[in-house]
């Protein structure tokens, strides 16, 4: 043990000595546009709520029903006796949402991806990334065993070079079965904030008979007809064989979902092991998801986009002219030092800001940052105070 533990001590002193270490901060209040941590109430602008429904009222009631009606927990896997209706009230939701033949819902994004990746594609394929994607869609890609290959981040050149290349691979070495190919990005990307040519990438997949993945996290509930996300902004959804998202974000409850063909969420219901081996999320999540899918629809859904869209163009105007065709709640301080950005973190915290540092492995070494978000629920003088606390950090903006 005593070896096991110096081990342990020597790898957490180098984590600190490259101002990488982390640790959980205790937060005692609800996740809004203020927190509570260390008894310190600080102005939150961390928070993916991006429409503040985390506390929204029809979310809460939605789930306080379904625990009264369906307990705390589900029993067991889906597959087993915890398929409860909560779950495929939200499933047929998320499909009459993203307009897509069915949808299934898993524990996290995480686990989502993660199922999806492994049960469709093996050793034999080709997955190719963007290099931006989520830690948890390379994480997937690598599980499956598929050939991995990365272009550079929205570089359709580059991305055509690796399509050429699998093209040919698929070809050449793969016997009587041809390899599928699979192109996964982001549609908003979580940590830069921007936008993936989608248009030219959908191009690029039919033109290569190659299958497309986009995860749209950080689009979904904000950008679209009703929130459905960046492909439905451009017209392109039934041009996306799998359609990934997350049920923690703008729309205010938790796990991660995929929308697609029904032979795909059946096979997935047959294949995919984070979904067949895990127990079923709690109800009470799942009904919270379905209240927020109706709100994000509504009328009061539409007036929440126009006030986050007020309020990302009050603070890009207050800390200069950042200009962008969507509206992306993600503003990015890229700061490159990882002690400069958590010296930029703790001095807005003493501002009573809160604003954690980002660092490796999250971004890249030297690309350490202060990823701002804004949300619905911001007012505008928490703009003023943010953009103002900022000024006083004398970071470039």
């Amino acid at each position: 043990m005593n070896s096991f533990t110096d081990e342990l001590d020597r790898r957490l002193a180098s984590l600190r000595e490259q101002n990488l270490f982390r640790e959980l901060r205790r937060v005692d209040s609800a996740t809004g546009p203020r927190i509570k941590i260390g008894g310190q109430t600080l102005l939150n602008f961390s928070s993916n709520d991006y429409l503040g429904l985390a506390n929204h009222p029809a979310l809460k009631a939605a789930a306080v029903a379904a625990i009264d009606q369906f307990g705390a927990g589900a029993g067991a896997s889906r597959l087993i006796c915890g398929s409860l209706a909560p779950f495929h009230e939200l499933e047929a939701a998320l499909a009459a949402f993203k307009m897509t033949g069915a949808a299934l819902t898993f524990s996290t994004g995480y686990a989502a991806a993660v199922g999806t990746i492994t049960a469709l594609l093996g050793k034999d394929d080709i997955i190719i990334l963007d290099k931006l994607v989520h830690a948890c869609i390379v994480d997937a890609a690598k599980l499956s065993g598929a050939k991995l290959r990365v272009f550079a981040h929205n570089d359709l050149n580059d991305l055509e070079d690796k399509l050429k290349w699998a093209d040919q691979f698929s070809k050449a070495e793969c016997g009587m079965r041809k390899a599928e190919i699979l192109i996964i990005t982001e549609s908003i990307f979580s940590m830069d904030g921007d936008a993936a040519p989608l248009l030219e990438i959908v191009a690029l997949k039919q033109k290569y008979g190659a299958w497309l993945m986009v995860d749209e996290a950080h689009a979904t509930g904000i950008i679209g007809h009703d929130g459905r996300g960046l492909a439905d902004e451009l017209g392109v959804s039934d041009q996306i064989e799998i359609q990934m998202g997350t049920l923690g974000k703008a729309l205010g409850a938790s796990g991660g979902y995929i929308c697609g063909s029904r032979a795909l969420i059946d096979f997935l219901v047959n294949r995919a092991r984070s979904f067949i081996f895990s127990t079923a999320p709690v109800p009470a999540a799942a009904a919270a998801a379905t209240a927020g899918i109706k709100l994000v629809q509504s009328a009061e859904g539409e007036a929440l986009r126009r006030q986050l869209q007020q309020r990302i163009t009050t603070f890009k105007s207050e800390i200069g002219n950042r200009k962008s065709e969507i509206l992306c709640a993600i503003i990015p301080l890229i700061l490159d030092d990882e002690e400069k950005a958590l010296a930029a973190a703790v001095r807005l915290r003493e501002q009573n800001i809160f604003v954690p540092a980002i660092r490796y492995p999250t971004v890249a070494r030297g690309a350490a940052r202060l990823r701002l978000t804004l949300t619905a629920a911001h007012t505008p003088e928490d703009v003023l105070q943010l953009s103002n606390a900022l000024k006083t950090l004398d970071l470039g903006l």
